[in-house]
Order: C-alpha cells, then sequence, then structure tokens
C-alpha cells in the first residue's frame, strides 16, 4: 500500500483568511496549523530530492499529480507555504515564487510571448524590466512600444491585434507617478490584452490591483515584503489558471529560489502590515519636511497634494510608501552628493523598502550607464535624490535630513 497523501491540494490562496484583516494573513495565512515537529514557525527543508517509500508511490504521484515534492526545483514545502500566503494578501488564488524580482519578470514575459507579440508599457517601468523588453527579448522577435506614463490615449493607439500584454508599475521608481488602474484595465478589457502590475512599492497594503481586475501582480520580494534587506526574491499572483503554466516554465528553467530565502521571506511577513504602517508614515513626514525646506526645488511623492497624480493615489491607495524623491535647488552632480554623503541614518545604497532607510542619487546608482540626453529624456536628473524611508524613528530622520541640507 502507498502511503503518499491522497489529500487534494488546497488553493494557493488559502480563502480561509479571506476574511481577516493584513496582520492576521500575514502571520497565519497559508499555514498549517500544526506544523512538522509541532513547531510555531515553518520548518527549512534543505533538501533537492523528496523521496519515495516503493515503487508504488512513486507511480501515483506521477500518474495522479498528488500534492508533494519530487524534486527542489519543482518546489518546496515551504515555498507553497509562502506563496498561499502571498495570494491572501493580494486577494488572489495563485502565486509562483521566482529568485528575484527580476526573475519573476522575465518568468511571467518568457510564459507569455512568443515571436511576433507585442507588448505596451509605460516609459517609467523599471529600467531593468525595459532593458528585458527592448534588448533581450527584442532578439526573439517581440516587439515592445514605449508609452509616455499615465498617457492612456497613447497607450490605446499603440494597442493591435499583436498586442499581448500592458505592462507598468504603480507607483513607478523613482517619480512615483501613480496608474489609474480602472483606465489601465479598462483597455485591456476593451482590446482583450492581459494586464500586468509591478506592485512593488506599493505592496498589497497600500493598494488592491485585483480590485480593479487586473490578470498580474508582481512583487520584488526583496523590498518590502521581505523588509530586511536581507534576501532576494520575486512573486506573480493571479488566478489559480494563469499561474500555473508559470510555475511549469520555472520548474523547467529553474528559476527556484532557495529554502534559507523562503524562511527569511516568511519571518519578514510576520510583521508587514506594521512595517508598512511605519513606512507610509515615515515617507510621508519626509516628503512634507523636504516640500517644505528652501534648499529643495521639487518633492515627488504621490501622498502630497502637489504631486501630479496625488487625486489618483487618494482614490486607489491605502497609504504612500516610504519611497520619496527631490531635486536639490541650483544643484549638480557633486553638489547632490554632497547632500547624500551628510546624512548619518541612511545607508548609501541600492534598492529599498527594508527596515533600514537607503539614500542614493539615481544617476550614480541605477542609471551610471545612461547617457545625459538618455537621462533627461526620462527624467532622471543630477540634482536627483531618491530615499527609502526605513522604520526608524520620523523625528531622527528629519533631524538628519535638515543637518545635511544645511550643510
Amino acid at each position: 500500500m502507498s502511503d503518499v497523501s491522497t489529500e487534494k491540494p488546497r488553493p494557493s490562496g488559502d480563502h480561509q483568511w479571506a476574511g481577516q484583516g493584513v496582520s492576521t494573513r500575514a502571520v497565519h495565512a497559508g499555514e498549517d496549523r500544526q506544523k512538522l515537529g509541532n513547531a510555531i514557525t515553518d520548518p527549512i527543508f534543505c533538501t533537492a530530492t523528496y523521496t519515495f517509500p516503493d515503487t508504488q508511490s512513486a507511480i501515483d504521484f506521477v500518474a495522479r499529480k498528488l500534492p508533494r515534492e519530487e524534486y527542489a526545483r519543482y518546489g518546496n514545502p515551504s515555498e507553497k507555504v509562502a506563496e498561499r500566503k502571498l495570494a491572501a494578501l493580494e486577494g488572489a488564488e495563485a502565486a509562483a515564487i521566482y529568485s528575484s524580482g527580476m526573475s519573476a519578470v522575465t518568468g511571467l514575459l518568457l510564459a507569455k510571448l512568443k515571436a511576433g507579440d507585442e507588448v505596451v508599457l509605460f516609459d517609467e517601468c523599471y529600467h531593468r524590466t525595459r532593458e528585458l523588453c527592448t534588448k533581450h527579448l527584442g532578439k526573439f522577435g517581440v516587439v515592445t512600444h514605449q508609452i509616455p506614463a499615465c498617457d492612456y490615449e497613447k497607450m490605446e493607439a499603440a494597442i493591435n491585434s499583436r498586442t499581448a500584454l500592458l505592462v507598468s508599475e504603480s507607483p513607478t521608481n523613482p517619480h512615483l507617478s501613480v496608474v489609474d488602474l480602472q483606465r489601465f484595465v479598462g483597455l485591456g478589457k476593451k482590446y482583450g490584452v492581459e494586464t500586468v502590475i509591478d506592485s512593488t512599492l506599493a505592496t498589497p497594503y497600500n493598494l488592491r490591483p485585483f480590485d480593479y481586475g487586473v490578470d498580474y501582480v508582481i512583487h520584488s520580494l526583496t523590498k518590502y515584503l521581505s523588509g530586511h534587506n536581507d534576501m532576494l526574491g520575486g512573486v506573480v499572483i493571479g488566478s489559480q489558471e494563469k499561474i500555473e503554466p508559470l510555475r511549469k516554465l520555472r520548474g523547467v528553467i529553474g528559476m527556484v529560489n532557495g529554502p534559507h530565502n523562503i524562511y527569511l521571506l516568511l519571518r519578514g511577513l510576520k510583521t508587514f502590515e506594521l512595517r508598512m504602517q511605519r513606512h507610509n508614515e515615515n515617507g510621508l513626514a519626509v516628503a512634507r519636511f523636504l516640500e517644505g525646506h528652501p534648499r529643495v526645488e521639487k518633492v515627488y511623492y504621490p501622498g502630497l497634494p502637489s504631486h501630479k497624480y496625488h487625486d489618483v493615489a487618494e482614490r486607489t491607495m491605502n497609504g504612500y510608501g516610504g519611497l520619496v524623491t527631490f531635486l536639490v535647488k541650483d544643484a549638480d552632480q557633486d553638489r547632490t552628493a554632497a547632500v547624500v554623503d551628510a546624512v548619518r541614518i541612511p545607508r548609501i545604497g541600492p534598492s529599498l523598502g527594508g527596515v533600514e532607510s537607503i539614500i542614493e542619487q539615481p544617476i550614480v546608482m541605477s542609471y551610471h550607464d545612461f547617457t545625459m540626453e538618455q537621462r533627461r529624456a526620462i527624467g532622471i536628473a543630477d540634482n536627483m535624490i531618491r530615499i527609502s524611508c526605513g522604520i526608524e524613528n520620523t523625528e531622527d530622520l528629519i533631524e538628519d535630513l535638515k543637518q545635511a541640507l544645511e550643510r
């Protein structure tokens, strides 16, 4: 007799938590109530191979697709817990975790696109996403149209019978433009084109893309969801039907994450709502301070009434996140760098969304290989600074920025 479980796999989103609050879902969704070894946290499964007690068990697994593991490239028990938890946080059915945020983007695009297909995306999408589409997928016959951010008329004009995906971030990085999801999804439905939103900067706490009918939501798990600057990961979330082909392709290509990273993700998610509340508070307070400072020319933050897309953000978002971008008045690259170097709390580096504040000049960290003309064309100025506000005390961050600006 085979001892392989015949239990049917439960939906990835774990709908028993659908009506619960964010923290309740972040702590409990996706998990078994009683775990292996009677532990309260999910164990780390450091194994590449999962064995069968006898040949019949293996035959049953292959023939009936029973809910258990076979080989780590196709899944890990802790990974499934994390996927159910992430789907529950977004109010979706299923999720597929990848080795990084860009792996998630790549996995989705490879699964959905073929030679001759076309992609329409807003030009404020992450520059590596744009590079993937234009430089790499273009070699295989995929055509990419880059449209000015939130220009829905131009997006509609770019759609044709070969258009396979509409893609955007919301908010975008570093300008923090906010997509009107109703209009964005409306275009997709009007022309029968699937829609993709990279919601990394918003998180499920601040934005609910599936409420508007988006087909796929992407997150870099490296950022707010894990929240501690100590792991890489990405996820694509959607319906069970849409995610299953992505999961199968992930197993073929090998874009899987490791068991220790999954553990760090699960641990970080426990405090997700608490962290986001502080990120939102710090981001708004810092943005207001900067907007009122005489050495600041302009602040990009959707929580400010002065932001171009504040009305959209106020209508669609629960909070505005911890990322703030600003321009130093009458400063060149070197004088802007002096402000960055003068801060004492934020560390200089890439990425965002962790408990530690991080500061950078986009022209140094992310756009160093762009020409001046290329940077100006996409609004990356020499005097631009991006700060990802962590969870430090608000008054300390403001005092630190104040002394740095006034030196």
